[in-house]
């Protein structure tokens, strides 16, 4: 599912006709449960400050996000995902999300409960994973 995963976002970037790196951002910013700034959009990428700016202002022209003031510090911007780049999104995902929905159609009731408990489960375990890997990447070590 992880691979998986990264080539359906590699296959929305090629959809919407923008890079893995812009899809990404996208992704953080539609589902982040905060608003995110440049320089948290930029940490959760794995990618460098200047390279965080270059893409905000490639995302900005575009038209895909926003610049907006911070909901509550008035000092920062925050990211928005603009109505028009959201509508795209969810017109490019149509095809897979009309088969996920059939595939869950075709699930019995129990089937459906047994998917959904085991989803949780396995989001819960990335979940902790994520939380217990520190926030500074770790030193690299030399080839041996």
């Amino acid at each position: 599912m992880l691979r998986i995963a990264g080539d359906t976002r590699a296959a929305l970037a090629r959809r919407l006709g923008i890079g893995a790196t812009d899809a990404a951002a996208i992704e953080h910013l539609v589902a982040s449960a905060e608003p995110l700034g440049p320089v948290e959009l930029g940490n959760r990428l794995g990618i460098r400050s200047a390279s965080a700016t270059s893409l905000v202002d490639r995302l900005v022209q575009a038209g895909h996000v926003a610049r907006a003031p911070h909901p509550r510090d008035r000092r920062r911007l925050c990211l928005q995902v603009t109505d028009h780049a959201a509508e795209q999104v969810v017109e490019a995902l149509r095809p897979m999300l009309v088969g996920v929905e059939r595939a869950v159609g075709r699930l019995s009731p129990e089937q459906a409960a047994a998917t959904a408990a085991f989803l949780r489960e396995m989001a819960e375990v990335m979940r902790e994973y994520i939380d217990a890997t520190p926030a500074e990447p770790a030193q690299r070590r030399a080839p041996r």
